[in-house]
């Protein structure tokens, strides 16, 4: 069953900035960034994922942050809101939710904590797309939630019309290729780690959910574009040229290096909430240094 592409290219998992006193969304700086990351050739904005701390908003912050990004957005690229949960039936509150502030997709991370088994996701996200109008992206990220999605699963949740796509940061490429063999074009593959978007895109990905793209928005892009647009040479070498960057940016808990290099690049977005702290000195001479490699910094 072929199935329309959310979008092709980079998508950023954007951050979300607070106030000071972290006790607050600074929604000025939220709209600056979602400007900037558009207007450097980001083709999607996905809310309130493990990036933008959803684990730490308010059911409150969350909802209005989703519908501020629709807002700001104004359909000039898709938004995408994180609405998953390891509560089944809140994580379809807060889809309906999100649909009426007029997302174009979700995206669901697997059951974290209590996790499940794999007929228990079929069930779970099954009941999901059966009570939501959106097309979902899946999110399998098994470093963060205990548990994977393995490729059977996979098949057997794609013949859903509405569970479309699969943010994929297992890392197992192997895994993944699996995947897409079982699934062909029931389901569409996104990059999660930005050190494997040439990867995954060589297995039939559309791109990536990138983090890399908060400070390199036009690079990000450009992996993905280059490569479908069949140079995959050029996609190759940018994917070569940034891994320092990529793997800097996850030298310690996501988002801590990430808003590390925001504010070492001069975007001033604060520090994340608890219980993320911040970074080592080391850990922050490292991320300067690989900023510093591509003259992101001085």
């Amino acid at each position: 069953m072929k199935k329309k592409v959310l979008f092709e290219g980079s998508a950023v998992a954007v951050i979300t900035p607070f106030t000071e006193d972290l006790k607050r969304i600074d929604y000025d700086k939220f709209e600056e960034i979602i400007n900037f990351q558009i207007e450097n050739g980001t083709d999607a904005i996905v809310v309130c994922g493990t990036t933008g701390e959803a684990s730490t908003l308010t059911h409150e912050e969350h909802t209005e942050a989703i519908k501020f990004c629709v807002d700001v957005t104004s359909k000039r690229v898709p938004v995408i809101a994180g609405t998953g949960s390891n509560d089944t039936y809140y994580a379809v509150e807060l889809s309906n939710e999100a649909e009426k502030a007029g997302v174009d997709g979700l995206l669901l991370v697997t059951p974290y904590y209590n996790k499940t088994s794999q007929s228990g996701l079929i069930e779970h996200y099954n009941y999901i797309a059966d009570r939501v109008s959106s097309p979902m992206i899946l999110y399998n990220v098994p470093s963060r939630t205990g548990m994977a999605i393995k490729p059977e699963t996979y098949a057997e949740l794609a013949k859903h019309e509405r569970i479309v796509a699969a943010k994929e940061a297992c890392g197992n490429i192997s895994e993944i290729a699996k995947t897409a063999a079982l699934c062909g074009e029931s389901l569409t593959l996104y990059s999660g780690n930005d050190d494997q978007i040439v990867p995954i895109m060589s297995l039939g990905g559309k791109g990536v959910i990138s983090v890399l793209s908060h400070v390199a928005p036009k690079v990000a892009h450009d992996i993905a574009r280059k490569y479908l647009d069949g140079d995959v040479t050029g996609s190759m070498k940018l994917q070569l040229e940034y891994l320092d960057l990529c793997n800097a940016l996850f030298c310690d808990v996501n988002p801590i290096p990430v808003k590390e290099a925001m504010n070492m690049c001069c975007m001033n977005v604060g520090r994340c909430r608890m219980p993320l702290g911040t970074m080592s000195e080391a850990g922050k001479a490292a991320l300067r240094k690989a900023l510093a490699n591509h003259n992101l910094v001085k």
